[in-house]
C-alpha cells in the first residue's frame, strides 16, 4: 500500500496577526490567504482524493473549501484539528507577552514540549490529539488524503511522521498557504515536499 497525505497550512489572516498568538480565536482568511488558496487549488489540481480533512476553524475550513474546488469531495472539519491552546496568550502580541512574562517566556523556551501556559496545552498534549486522527486517517484506507491544519499541528504531526522530538518542530518551516506531501506506505513515513509555497 502506497498513498501520499498532502498537509496544507490555512492562508494568512490578515493585519498584524502574525504577531499574536492566535491559537483558537476564529478568524477568518484576508485577502492574502483567500489568494494563496487559490494558488493552492492549483497546484493539487494532478491530485486526487479518498477524503478531505480540515480544522474546524474559519481560516481552515475555507483554505480547504477554495483548494478542493468542487471536486465532489466532502470536507470533514474536526475540532481535533485545531490549532494549539494558548489559553491567556490568544490574541496577545508577542512582544506583550515576553515583556509581561518573560519568566513564563524563559521556561516554555527550556521545555517546550510540556510548558503549559495557563489555560492552554502542552505541544505534548497538542501532539497526541492530532495524532490520533493521523492514526484514524492511516487506517482509513489506500486512497490519497488531503488535510488542512494550521501552522504547529501541522509540525506536530510532521514531526510525529519523521519520528523527530518536539523540541525541533520549529526547524520545520510553515508558512502560511504552503503545501507538505507525505508518501505512507508499509515501512512509514516519507518526507517527500516541505513548506512549499505555489
Amino acid at each position: 500500500m502506497t498513498r501520499f497525505i498532502i498537509l496544507l497550512r490555512h492562508g494568512a489572516t490578515g493585519g498584524d496577526n502574525g504577531r499574536k498568538y492566535l491559537g483558537r480565536i476564529d478568524l477568518p482568511l484576508g485577502e492574502e490567504g483567500e489568494r494563496q488558496s487559490l494558488r493552492l487549488r492549483q497546484a493539487l489540481q494532478p491530485w486526487s482524493f479518498g477524503a478531505v480533512y480540515s480544522s474546524d476553524l474559519a481560516r481552515c475550513r475555507r483554505t480547504a473549501e477554495i483548494a478542493i474546488g468542487g471536486r465532489g469531495v466532502a470536507i470533514t472539519a474536526r475540532e481535533d484539528l485545531r490549532e494549539g491552546a494558548m489559553g491567556e496568550w490568544e490574541g496577545r502580541l508577542r512582544s506583550e507577552i515576553a515583556a509581561a512574562y518573560p519568566e513564563e517566556c524563559a521556561a516554555r523556551r527550556r521545555d517546550i514540549e510540556n510548558h503549559r501556559v495557563k489555560g492552554g496545552e502542552s505541544f505534548k498534549e497538542c501532539q497526541a490529539r492530532v495524532v490520533r486522527v493521523l492514526e484514524e486517517l492511516a487506517a482509513s484506507g489506500d486512497d490519497n488524503v488531503l488535510l488542512v491544519g494550521h501552522g504547529s499541528t501541522n509540525r506536530l504531526l510532521l514531526c510525529h511522521m519523521l519520528g523527530m522530538p518536539i523540541a525541533n518542530m520549529f526547524r520545520l518551516g510553515q508558512d502560511h498557504g504552503c503545501m507538505n506531501i507525505v508518501q505512507q506506505d508499509d515501512s512509514g513515513y516519507r518526507l517527500v515536499l516541505l513548506n512549499f509555497k505555489p
